[in-house]
């Protein structure tokens, strides 16, 4: 870093953002901060340096003080989620990014802080690309005084001078030569203590130095240590151990060592004396799991760009062995860079964020300056999680609720859980449910939950009630976990005691979508969102008729893995605020009468489902839909009513364009014309007694209907009677026997002589044997064949051979 201190001070003093490009080793952590205590431009105002792990703030702000010969504290301080030393004379804060993406919620401003550095840029956490991004806002709304510094370790660090309109400068750093080997591929991650033990017995005795092995989690470095610490000095080292214990994992030591870490040891921490790396080349990183929409930790391969920083731990002190437990093959399939975090994790907790700044400083989170897009449909589910939960309002925007939850700095589950507590009592069970929530469950067992105590979360709190951890070494950091959140809630000397009978109402507050509610067969259950679960048959909670469910894992079907039972009878306010009381009627399908459920439904879940009176309202409003569902089915549509609306059409085609619509399209479109007559009718089949004629009738003035008696009349006169029109037909007919036309010559005339009027003569059985719109015409021509096969079939009828003159002859 020396080489380059100077143009990277002397950019900063020329420019406000600069994208620092160091190898791990070259001291940019520690070494950069040191360099910027004299710069004139820094005026005093305080240095700000993010760190994306607590392991590595505290490390930091070690070695800067020990630079000083000070202690930590004074000029150089630190804070993380569980411990803090800051004082007046403080100058260097290191901060983990998750406090200072609060911290800049709090004081957007940022009174005082000259400069931010943001280390470890290439490892693209949700939390890092928030914080960056609402700090280039900052400088670009009110602060163009703030300097801000994006450092990385891998040279795709250069993405962000774009984004920062920013210098690049950079080092080669102090780089060892570091030989690689590769071993053979490890068929299965059950495989890889073993192999990575027998691999560290053999460098032991073959090789000179410290060894670091990279180990994917707390599980497999607990494997290979129980493999190996009988005969050799082994320190783990990961994010469950306390200051402490991690403080022994890296500091210098005489002696020669093994460290077995996660990917805590990757960057910013330096692991005094190693020599030797050995790379499993797996990793935990959070997840979305499509089945559930949650984001889960899961074993994925690392990058290119991840081995590589792996390696380079060999090499900072002299030269080094890296040893990949993988094949040479597998490292040319790796993928470049890891995937940066807002890609693939769900996006609630950004969401909320994102929905605070926006309340605060106006901008829309499309306009923040990130550098990756989050996914638009895993931010609308973040969206839609933070509505259920009612942090959001139905625009988006953030409400009291929401602020509270933003303000405690936790995912807004948790968030919704601890502000749901009302008394004392229910705060610290709250806390101490978040705790349990956000750590590991203390219970885990290599198959799973233990048989004992099952899936019930009322177990672990049980274990808040003992002081001693020994049995349970992992509820020393719940209990600090719980404690923190108990401190956000301003319960700084609460007792952890927590009341496992509040845990159902408590959960269901940060689970309304998970509450799960039996679903027929033992361990059945459905959830409120929408999907399905299990409980183990053998589970005290198998035969409980309502969970919070709050933890699943997916095999072949998705299991529960912890919850809570919700009393059925008594349900909780919490729950009770999200749910939609709905009267939801209905046709009894056999007897036709409506019938009415009152349901309480949470979700896609009915929690209570009772029958309910039915108003005369609801009975009317029902019928009348399935009425217009199909006209012709449900009420009495005989040729009357089908007669009336071809002559109303034919009128409007006509001559009375400004006659209603009676077709039954545009009946069936518009239901006002039939509501008023459904009054006193409480049954499907009463609906056959209304009278549709006379109904559509009143859809047309009197004057109307006179005039369509006139022009379009349903009858005319023949020789003896009335006989009907047929307006159905594409051309109106008359249809009668012959002999009722006889002395006629002429038809009437429909609508002003605008529509022709056609004659079906029938024979004396009633069948069809001529059709004409000319009588005159037809007596004279067609008539001698009509006559004359007539009169042989029907000789005792009058068949004259000029029917116009009607003489009978």
């Amino acid at each position: 870093m020396q080489n380059v201190l100077p143009s990277f001070l002397q950019a900063l003093a020329e420019q406000p953002n600069v994208v620092l490009v160091a190898p791990p080793g070259a001291g940019k952590t520690t070494v950069t901060p040191l360099a910027l205590l004299d710069a004139v431009w820094l005026q005093a105002q305080k240095i700000i340096l993010v760190e994306p792990r607590r392991v590595a703030v505290r490390a930091a702000a070690a070695r800067m003080a020990s630079s000083l010969h000070e202690k930590v504290g004074e000029r150089v301080g630190f804070r993380t989620r569980t411990e803090s030393a800051v004082s007046d004379k403080t100058q260097i804060e290191v901060l983990t990014e998750g406090l200072f993406v609060r911290r800049i919620l709090a004081d957007p401003t940022f009174d005082g802080v000259g400069i931010v550095l943001f280390d470890e840029v290439h490892e693209r956490s949700l939390d890092l690309d928030l914080a960056l991004a609402f700090c280039l806002d900052v400088q670009k709304e009110f602060r163009p005084d703030l300097r801000i510094v994006a450092m990385s370790a891998t040279p795709d660090g250069r993405a962000f001078t774009t984004l920062m309109n920013a210098a690049l400068i950079e080092s080669e750093g102090r780089q060892y030569p570091v030989e690689i080997r590769h071993g053979r591929d490890i068929p299965h991650l059950r495989d890889l203590p073993l192999v990575c033990a027998n691999t560290i017995r053999d460098v032991w005795e073959h090789e000179e130095g410290d060894i670091l092995a990279f180990l994917p989690g707390v599980g497999e470095i607990k494997r290979t240590q129980a493999l190996l610490e009988k005969d050799y000095p082994v320190f783990p080292l990961h994010g469950e151990q306390t200051a402490q214990e991690q403080d022994q994992a890296i500091a210098p030591s005489s002696k020669r060592r093994i460290v077995l870490a996660t990917s805590i040891a990757e960057t910013s921490v330096t692991v005094s004396g190693v020599r030797i790396v050995i790379d499993g080349g797996v990793r935990r990183a959070p997840r979305l799991n499509p089945n559930t929409g949650l984001a889960r930790l899961e074993t994925i391969k690392i990058s290119k760009a991840t081995a590589t920083q792996r390696a380079g731990r060999a090499g900072r002190q002299s030269d080094g062995v890296a040893i990949r437990l993988w094949s040479e093959a597998t490292q040319r399939a790796l993928r470049p860079q890891e995937e940066p975090e807002i890609l693939v994790v769900e996006l609630a907790e950004f969401a909320l964020l994102a929905a605070s700044w926006r309340e605060i400083m106006g901008t829309e989170v499309e306009d923040l300056p990130l550098l990756t897009v989050p996914p638009a449909g895993v931010l609308a589910a973040g969206y839609e999680l933070l509505r259920e939960l009612g942090a959001l309002d139905q625009n988006n925007e953030i409400t009291d609720l929401g602020k509270k939850m933003a303000a405690l700095g936790t995912h807004p589950r948790l968030a919704a859980i601890l502000c749901s507590a009302q008394t004392q009592e229910e705060q610290v069970t709250a806390a101490c449910l978040a705790a349990l929530l956000e750590e590991r469950d203390p219970l885990r067992t290599k198959t799973g939950v233990p048989r004992a105590v099952g899936i019930d979360i009322r177990k672990r709190l049980l274990l808040f009630w003992h002081e001693d951890t020994s049995a349970h070494r992992s509820m020393f950091h719940i209990r600090q976990a719980a404690k923190r959140f108990l401190w956000r809630m301003r319960l700084k000397n609460a007792s952890l005691k927590p009341e496992p009978s509040y845990a159902g109402a408590l959960l269901a507050a940060g689970f309304p979508d998970r509450v799960a509610m039996a679903a027929g067969g033992i361990g059945r259950f459905r959830l409120s969102g929408g999907s399905s679960a299990r409980v183990g048959a053998d589970d005290p909670l198998a035969r409980e008729k309502l969970l919070a469910a709050v933890a699943f894992h997916t095999r072949t079907a998705t299991e529960v893995t912890l919850a809570a039972p919700i009393d059925f009878d008594n349900i909780p306010q919490t729950l009770l605020a999200r749910t939609t009381e709905q009267v939801e009627t209905s046709l009894d399908p056999v007897s036709g009468r409506v019938i009415a459920r009152r349901r309480l439904r949470l979700g896609k879940l009915i929690l209570r489902d009772r029958n309910s009176e039915v108003a005369a309202e609801e009975v009317q409003e029902l019928l009348l839909k399935q009425a217009m569902s199909d006209l012709k089915r449900f009420l009495e549509w005989g040729d009357a009513v089908e007669q009336f609306q071809a002559r109303v059409g034919l009128a409007r085609q006509t001559y009375a364009p400004h006659v209603p619509d009676l077709s039954i399209e545009a009946l069936s479109e518009d239901s006002e014309w039939l509501a008023p007559y459904l009054a006193g009718i409480n049954q499907l089949h009463e609906l056959k007694g209304i009278d549709v004629l006379s109904v559509l009738k009143t859809l047309l003035t009197y004057e109307d209907r006179q005039i369509l008696e006139q022009k379009l009349p349903a009858h005319i006169q023949l020789k003896t009677s009335h006989q009907k029109i047929d307006y159905t037909t594409p051309t109106p007919t008359v249809s009668a026997k012959a002999q009722l036309f006889f002395g006629m010559e002429h038809l009437p005339v429909l609508a002003d002589g605008k529509l022709k009027l056609q004659c079906a003569l029938l024979s004396p059985a009633g069948r069809p044997q001529a059709i004409t719109s000319d009588l005159a015409g037809f007596w004279k021509g067609g008539w001698r064949e009509m006559r004359r096969e007539m009169r042989g079939r029907y000789p005792k009828h009058q068949w004259p051979e000029d029917p116009s003159l009607n003489d009978g002859s």
